[in-house]
C-alpha cells in the first residue's frame, strides 16, 4: 500500500503546556544540530509571553524552511506554528 498520499495527522489542539513542551524538544534538537541561534529562540520559552513565543516560532520556521537537513525541527516547528491560536 502506498503512503505518498496519505494525510499527516497532527495535533490542532495543544494547549500552551504542549506548545511549550515541543518547542523545548525543538531547543534540544537545535542544540545537538549545533543551531545556537535558533536554540537561543526558545532559550526562557517557559516564561515567555504568548507573542513572543510566536513570534520566534513563526521567525524559526521561516529560517528553517530553507533547511532540509533538519526535517525533525522544522515538522516540530510547522505543528506548533498550526496551534498558535491556542495560546493564552
Amino acid at each position: 500500500m502506498s503512503h505518498e498520499n496519505e494525510t499527516l495527522r497532527w495535533p490542532t489542539n495543544l494547549d500552551r503546556a504542549g506548545i511549550v513542551v515541543r518547542l523545548v524538544e525543538v531547543r534540544g534538537m537545535a542544540e545537538q544540530a549545533g543551531l545556537a541561534d535558533l536554540a537561543a529562540r526558545f532559550a526562557d520559552v517557559e516564561n515567555m509571553p504568548s507573542g513572543a513565543i510566536g513570534a520566534n516560532v513563526i521567525a524559526a520556521l521561516t529560517w528553517i524552511q530553507e533547511k532540509p537537513e533538519y526535517p525533525a525541527i522544522t515538522t516540530q516547528l510547522a505543528m506548533v506554528a498550526m496551534n498558535l491560536k491556542n495560546l493564552k
